[in-house]
């Protein structure tokens, strides 16, 4: 059975019924309504503006758009690539002939741009309900490019990042980079800047440990529990080889708490 966008709009946690897919074509002035188009060498920018400038005529443009828009980019008559989810924040003027929307890119579906290409039924249509387009057939889905791991004294990684680089095939290097180190570790809570200093040492890795906090958000401290790990900052204070004795892995744990004074005014509680 062939795989549709429906399934994979809905494990993205967007709703076909309440959501509009578009597909922008290369112009360099649009048929329908004689303004500029976009190009294959547009911006992001670029693309979002022209996104967000629509006609007021309802029969062109719903009148009452939803908030998500799903966009894609032409390919051929009978393709389509995935640019980028919108969040639609409302309608910020109107001239009476067009109409301009707040657009932003949500990270709804975001390991999936430029890699997700479905069959775009009829080459004329440029929007349809996402309740339309959630029957079109996936064509294909690229492999992700790599992304370079930064080294370690520049990673910092939020919630949604940190999981992403324990699953997605674009961060293997990742893992194997946070396979190969032991070390102490800093959670900061960005809602409030509490932070937190922990360590994996002995047989776990750094890896190992972050890939509990990202499967439940807390790794199993008690004061973390409580809290919502999507406001969480992971970063690491400093790497050990796995090899290294565990007292001195301690020591430099304690030593951070001390400086950072995390039992006092943070998250740690010994």
């Amino acid at each position: 059975m062939a795989l549709t966008l429906g399934p994979i709009l809905e494990s993205a946690g967007i709703d076909p019924d309440k959501s509009l897919v578009i597909r922008h074509a290369y112009v360099r002035e649009h048929q329908d309504f004689g303004v500029w188009g976009i190009h294959a060498d547009s911006s992001d920018d670029e693309i979002l503006r022209y996104t967000g400038h629509q006609p007021t005529n309802p029969r062109i443009f719903p009148a009452v758009p939803p908030s998500t828009w799903v966009v894609f980019l032409r390919e051929g008559s009978d393709r389509a690539r995935l640019w980028a989810v919108l969040e639609n924040r409302g309608e910020i003027s109107n001239d009476g002939e067009f109409r301009t929307f707040d657009l932003a890119v949500s990270q709804q579906m975001d390991d999936l741009r430029d890699r997700l290409v479905i069959g775009w039924r009829s080459p004329r249509t440029w929007r349809i309900n996402a309740s339309t387009a959630a029957r079109y057939r996936v064509l294909e889905i690229a492999d992700a490019e790599p992304v370079p791991f930064p080294g370690f004294d520049s990673l910092v990684l939020d919630y949604s990042q940190l999981q992403a680089v324990t699953r997605e095939h674009r961060y293997a290097s990742w893992r194997t980079a946070l396979s190969s180190v032991a070390g102490v570790y800093l959670i900061t809570d960005t809602h409030d800047g509490r932070q937190y200093v922990g360590k994996a040492d002995g047989a776990e890795s750094i890896r190992q440990r972050w890939s509990v906090y990202a499967a439940n958000g807390h790794g199993g401290n008690v004061e973390l529990r409580s809290l919502d790990p999507a406001t969480f900052r992971f970063s690491l204070l400093r790497v050990f080889d796995p090899a290294t004795p565990t007292h001195e892995i301690d020591a430099a744990e304690n030593h951070f708490k001390v400086a950072l004074d995390t039992r006092r005014h943070g998250l740690n509680r010994n």
